[in-house]
């Protein structure tokens, strides 16, 4: 319980130590679930379990749901049992609306679509390697050529580790970007709003 109070409340809400200990392995696991839900969805056109599909009303639930977690967080650890539950219950929505915030936001950046994405690459593989391949071939020699085709190679590999590097990491990165502005809009209302209405002291 503790755990996942700490993993849901975050920092300035949650007295676990959670967020003092470092949890790459949520980050990078959250980043490897974000993606495959996003090459599901890119792959099939269909989502799953709603993820990438970000309407108005999906705006407005992350919107008040946002607003609200000040009011639902300060007196989180004086609630009973079921108060608490329905607590993390929003919070897992919160999060699984910013992740189909993420997969929608996405999506549109991938302008090939699914069935043409082996042609796709297939032209990038061969478009680098030429391009490669006629820079080093003006030294002449068959050795250049061999340049060509390693430098081309080493090219296409590094793109490769960058995307997806970008597709583990970028999610994760956006949730602590969302995270921040929580944490600031949280301390400005728990300071000057709750503090000064409820007249109490964490």
């Amino acid at each position: 319980m503790d755990y996942a109070e700490g993993l849901f409340l975050g920092r300035y809400w949650s007295d676990t130590d959670f967020e003092n200990r470092r949890h790459i392995e949520l980050f990078l696991l959250y980043g490897i679930l974000t993606s495959l839900l996003f090459v599901v969805y890119y792959w099939t056109g269909k989502p799953v379990l709603g993820v990438g599909v970000f309407t108005l009303f999906h705006t407005i639930c992350l919107i008040i749901i946002s607003i609200l977690n000040p009011l639902i967080c300060f007196k989180y650890y004086r609630m009973p049992f079921w108060g608490k539950l329905c607590v993390l219950a929003g919070k897992v929505i919160k999060a699984y609306l910013l992740m189909s915030l993420t997969v929608s936001l996405a999506m549109p950046k991938f302008t090939v679509q699914s069935d043409g994405l082996r042609d796709f690459l297939v032209d990038f593989l061969n478009s680098t390697l030429e391009t490669y391949t006629q820079k080093y071939a003006s030294g002449g020699g068959s050795f250049s050529t061999v340049m060509g085709v390693l430098a081309g190679g080493v090219h296409v590999v590094l793109v490769g580790v960058l995307f997806i590097a970008g597709m583990l990491i970028v999610p994760g990165l956006l949730v602590i970007l969302y995270k921040l502005v929580q944490y600031l809009y949280d301390f400005l209302v728990d300071r000057f709003v709750l503090r000064r209405v409820f007249r109490y002291k964490r």
